[in-house]
């Protein structure tokens, strides 16, 4: 039915948080961060269908420490598995800090996309 994918990472996405992004106190939002998270899950859902894409459900998301203004987000993303008209993928975000090189896991998160025809339908992800 589905097939489980190799156990693989791939730096997908990398940007610096910025002012904009943050609340009075320097810290990212959350929802700035889940947002990354989701386009960097989004291109690896394309790349596999080959098509149009939806996000339509995350699950297991957890924030382990907070993010500031100047840190570098690094999103990586693991295909966890590919159905009929779905995939879920693992989304893990480390972060550097801007005044020292040291590395941390902040958030990660499974997502899943549907592949979706051009009148918004799903349509089998391998139409081969």
């Amino acid at each position: 039915m589905y097939r489980l994918m190799p156990d693989k990472e791939k730096l997908t996405i990398q940007v610096v948080a910025m002012p904009a992004d943050a609340n009075p106190d320097g810290d990212i939002f959350g929802g700035w961060l889940l947002s990354q998270m989701d386009l960097a899950a989004g291109v690896i859902a394309q790349q596999e269908a080959k098509c149009r894409v939806v996000t339509i459900a995350i699950d297991a998301m957890s924030f382990k420490a907070p993010v500031h203004v100047g840190d570098r987000i690094c999103c990586y993303v693991k295909l966890l598995k590919v159905g009929r008209t779905s995939m879920s993928i693992k989304v893990k975000v480390w972060v550097t800090d801007k005044m020292a090189e040291d590395k941390r896991q902040v958030t990660e998160g499974v997502f899943t996309f549907v592949a979706i025809d051009e009148t918004g339908l799903p349509q089998p992800v391998n139409r081969n």
